[in-house]
């Protein structure tokens, strides 16, 4: 069992310091800015490039084995895990591009290309398993922030590179490998389980909004600062300034635990803390035990043991259960229990079209630009880039709110997005030029929105005991989709459309990727049906959680 710390201020503490592991975590998005020399030095052709690149995604994407072990190991461990895969990954790239090991093998550098951008899942899933834990009552806004700052700390890293490094690739392998792993190994004290911040903190919803504030600032900077970073001269004083405005809009969230400091107040006790002194208490209340137990009968898909599971679920709420029984939705549930669950698959499929469709089109955004003969390419990724951070901390703020307020499953947001990426589709499919701009900040938009609503419902479905492992399944649909409808859909149509003109391998025109556009259309509006159905399927879910007052969290859950 991990030692939890106590107090109103340590949760706030650890999400301060989170904001630097996802900074470290953001390592695996540097790989453009590297490659031409490991192809140039190293004497790579294209190819060979191309599977180091695989190597990457592959690392960056699976966490499967983070996500086993955070929920028997504590967060320190797991951190340090991650700052040591860093360090010896990135400790090999840099070995071989200064010539400091000669003949390296090409099996070796893509393996320890591999292991570095490993690292960047066993930070996330660290940061966002302790965060979730800690920040129960507020899981979207939590999922929203750190999601959208992993985003926004790979642009803090090619601003260091284009500034301070001098865009030095040897110079930012270095950095990748000995700097970044520093800041996660001082970082390893305060990131841990902490009493959960209560729902009653009447000061909560202002901790959050002053660091969503924050984090949109720093967008803004970071915006700024590279659009105007090739039109106005800087000399070295002006950029160490501004990577010293770039630090303290990362320090900012520190502000709040500093303000609890100076300003304390009572801390609360929660209720569900109380059991662990002795004093028991039902997991339920009566009243809201009865509410789901007419809601489990409802929506059992088990009604041969429909008695037995109302009999079980008088004992929870009664607080007397003696022997094991089959997790509800809401409840704890071990992996290979969740596997077979309608609303698991319902919610990875979903998840799977609309990440799996958003990111087909980024990975295609200069082909796409091209084919409608506008060669604003690096306008139209900082509008999709844009839109992907402000879709994933809106999202999740959003998401709290409805759940709060109205009760509404959090996947309705991706019945919402999804059905507007739809109609974007459509658009970008009858080739209506003027709509570019508007349809890649949309589509931005939207395909940010699924990750912070996936992660959210995938911890209210199925419990935060093994969130880590059932959050890194799920993410696998954003990889898979992209190999499904990006390489495999999207690259064979525009190479059909392609050989059929003069030059063979670049297309110009509508039909470049039209049936492309409408077989994505076509899919989301599938994934916008799936999400309906997710909805109807966990409302009463979202009625048990949010209807009785205070979100009551299983104990389990909070160790």
């Amino acid at each position: 069992m991990v030692q939890t710390k106590k107090g109103t201020r340590p949760p706030w503490v650890g999400l301060a310091a989170a904001v630097w592991v996802q900074l470290a975590a953001a390592n695996a998005y540097t790989f453009p800015l590297y490659s031409d020399t490991l192809k140039s030095v190293l004497g790579y052709d294209q190819q060979q490039l191309t599977l180091l690149g695989v190597a990457d995604d592959i690392g960056e994407n699976f966490g499967i084995i983070p996500g086993i072990l955070c929920t028997w190991l504590p967060p320190w461990l797991i951190l340090g895990a991650g700052a040591m895969l860093c360090f010896v990954g990135y400790g090999v790239v840099w070995l071989a591009v200064t010539k400091t090991v000669v003949s390296l093998p090409f099996w070796a550098l893509w393996l320890a290309l591999l292991l570095g951008s490993n690292s960047s899942a066993w930070l996330i899933t660290t940061v966002l398993v302790t965060n979730m834990k800690n920040f129960p009552h507020s899981r979207g806004t939590v999922s929203g922030l750190l999601k959208g700052y992993v985003g926004l700390c790979a642009a803090v890293l090619t601003q260091l590179f284009s500034g301070i490094l001098n865009k030095s690739p040897t110079d930012l392998l270095c950095l990748l490998s000995l700097g970044l792993p520093l800041i996660c190994l001082l970082m390893v004290y305060v990131v841990r389980p902490c009493t959960p911040a209560t729902e009653d903190d009447e000061s909560q919803h202002g901790h959050f909004l002053f660091t969503q504030i924050a984090c949109v600032i720093l967008a803004i900077y970071l915006l700024g600062t590279t659009v105007f970073d090739e039109v106005l001269p800087k000399s070295r004083t002006a950029q160490y300034a501004m990577l010293g405005v770039t630090a303290l809009l990362l320090m900012s969230p520190l502000a709040i635990p500093i303000k609890m400091t100076l300003f304390r107040s009572p801390y609360k006790v929660q209720p569900d803390r109380l059991a662990s002194q002795g004093n028991l208490e039902p997991l339920l209340p009566p009243a809201l035990a009865q509410t789901y137990i007419e809601n489990s009968i409802a929506t059992s898909d088990d009604n041969d043991d429909e008695d037995d599971d109302i009999d079980m679920l008088l004992a929870v709420g009664e607080g007397a259960v003696k022997m094991k029984r089959r997790p509800r939705r809401g409840e704890d549930f071990e992996f290979h229990e969740a596997l077979v669950k309608a609303d698991f698959w319902l919610l990875f499929v979903a998840y799977f079209i609309g990440v799996g469709s958003g990111v087909t089109v980024m990975n295609n955004l200069a082909q796409i630009a091209y084919a409608a003969r506008n060669d604003a390419i690096t306008i139209l990724l900082c509008l999709f880039s844009l839109g992907n951070f402000f879709g994933r901390l809106a999202g999740g703020a959003v998401s709290e709110h409805l759940v709060k307020s109205r009760m509404l499953p959090r996947p309705v947001l991706m019945t919402c997005t999804q059905t507007v990426m739809v109609m974007t589709y459509l658009f970008l499919a009858l080739a209506l030029e003027a709509s570019l701009y508007a349809a890649t900040a949309c589509l931005g938009i939207c395909y940010g929105v699924q990750f912070s609503v996936m992660i959210p419902t995938t911890s209210e479905l199925f419990g935060l005991k093994n969130f880590g492992l059932f959050y890194n399944f799920m993410a696998l649909g954003n990889p898979i989709g992209a190999f499904l409808f990006s390489s495999l859909l999207a690259g064979y149509l525009y190479d059909m459309e392609a050989a059929k003109g003069s030059t063979g391998t670049s297309c110009v025109g509508p039909n470049c990727f039209r049936l492309t556009f409408f077989i994505l259309g076509g899919f989301c509006a599938l994934g916008t049906f799936l999400s309906i159905i997710l909805s109807v399927r966990i409302k009463p879910v979202y009625q048990m959680l949010y209807g009785g007052g205070p979100y009551r969290t299983p104990r389990s859950s909070l160790h």
